[in-house]
């Protein structure tokens, strides 16, 4: 069994048995398998990044409004992370379910949940309304959110590993990976369409919500799109095939823990980025008051574009010079960019601006390649819940606490503990590859 993910694939090396084996298999097109990862993978995306945005722009004043403009925001992100420290149980929870029923069974449930979270947000009455039974609310409705992105988990992104020709698994890989900027590029001009068309009464009173509603809609639309895949026949058998069936938890902490940790490792510079260039700068503005939320959110929208440029981008410089060393050359020059990150986000306009497209376009190439350490270091046998669980403890460990960590210490600080956070990140995936390849060389 091999522990490592080499340079131009997602899966591990098979003898010739095994490639005749898998010849003999099922046929299922990468094409089809990747636009269901993008529908899939951007509801779920776009229903967080909502919440990231109304954990700047309305929660401190809807649910926190005793507190200061500073510590509601705080208190917001804390909620904001608990979705995270619940998904690695909501995976080992709907694995369970999976194995007494059927994955579609599974999906159905989890979207459910999702969606019923998502828009019990949407009717949450306000502190001033209820209380502290409405903060309440909000927590329960975010760890039912992070239960249920951690059922959500359907092995598409395993199969299509499994299902692309070797020198093109790189362009493969960051395909699934465009949904975080479609996303955050649709919640935001949402955010952006109400906030600039409604007085801040009304959007405070009621125009939040809209995004919200909207999340449920479509989560409704995904569900029916991935089940079209994972529940035909076609599909039922190239996972069975492939052995992308959910093993326990236990069984994969105890045979490949180290896996899960070197995976998750190996991606944390992309994924410590991850919410410092999305949510983050938006707070620091805001509490700065250094240009208007419209403004932000404009360019927000224009560091989407930049991020799915990036992600395209990654796939192609992966088929040429490898996804380790793509994740490794990405590491680098994010560590440059937390080099500058004080500079800039202390700027005017221009270099805030800066700040945040050449972080989308950095937070692109990085994260396109991200999957391919989440599904090539595990056997074909234990991809499926492997892959679900590395993606869990990656978001956990890199992204989780990014907002509350760099607001608060940056506020205390000053923004060099943001740079800070980010080469911390950096060092942990250039640690976790160069372990990697020592256990490459050693087999």
């Amino acid at each position: 069994m091999s522990s490592t993910f080499p340079d131009h694939g997602g899966a591990p090396a098979t003898t010739a048995e095994d490639i005749g084996r898998l010849h003999a298999r099922a046929k299922v097109a990468p094409g089809e398998i990747a636009i269901g990862v993008i529908i899939g993978r951007t509801s779920e995306q776009f229903d967080f990044f909502v919440f990231g945005i109304s954990c700047v722009l309305v929660f401190p004043s809807v649910l926190f409004p005793f507190a200061s403009h500073l510590d509601g925001i705080l208190y917001a992100f804390t909620v904001f992370s608990l979705a995270f420290i619940a998904r690695p149980f909501g995976t080992a929870l709907f694995m369970g379910f999976q194995r007494r029923w059927s994955r579609g069974t599974k999906l159905t449930i989890a979207l459910f949940l999702l969606g019923s979270a998502t828009a019990g947000i949407a009717f949450l009455p306000g502190y001033k309304q209820i209380g502290n039974w409405a903060i309440g609310l909000l927590i329960l409705f975010r760890l039912l959110q992070g239960i249920a992105q951690g059922g959500s988990w359907d092995g598409l992104p395993s199969l299509l590993a499994l299902n692309t020709p070797p020198e093109r698994r790189g362009w493969y890989a960051m395909l699934g990976q465009l949904s975080a900027p479609i996303g955050f590029l649709v919640a935001s001009a949402l955010f952006l369409f109400l906030h600039a068309s409604l007085d801040e009464g009304d959007f405070i009173d009621w125009g939040w919500r809209y995004p919200f509603f909207v999340a449920f809609a479509i989560n409704v639309v995904a569900l029916f799109a991935r089940l079209r895949l994972v529940v035909t026949e076609e599909y039922t058998v190239a996972m069975e095939e492939r052995e992308l069936e959910p093993v326990g938890i236990g069984e994969i902490l105890r045979t490949q823990g180290y896996n899960i940790f070197i995976g998750a490792f190996a991606a944390l510079a992309s994924y410590a980025l991850f919410h410092l260039v999305t949510i983050f700068p938006l707070s620091w503005i805001v509490l700065k008051n250094s240009q208007a939320v419209d403004s932000v959110l404009l360019i927000q929208i224009f560091g989407g574009v930049a991020g799915i440029f990036g992600i395209v981008m990654s796939g192609y410089v992966a088929d040429h010079i490898g996804r380790r060393t793509t994740l490794g050359v990405a590491a680098g020059l994010i560590g440059l960019f937390a080099l500058a990150t004080p500079w800039m986000l202390d700027g005017g306009k221009e270099l805030q601006d800066a700040f945040i497209i050449v972080g989308f376009l950095l937070l692109g190439f990085s994260y396109g390649q991200a999957a391919g350490s989440v599904t090539s270091n595990f056997e074909v046998r234990l991809r499926y819940a492997g892959a679900a669980l590395t993606t869990d403890v990656a978001w956990l460990i890199g992204a989780a606490f990014a907002p509350l960590v760099a607001l608060g210490l940056s506020m205390r600080f000053g923004l060099a503990a943001v740079s800070a956070y980010l080469l911390s990140g950096v060092v942990c995936t250039l640690l976790a590859l160069r372990v990697n390849r020592a256990l490459a060389a050693r087999e």
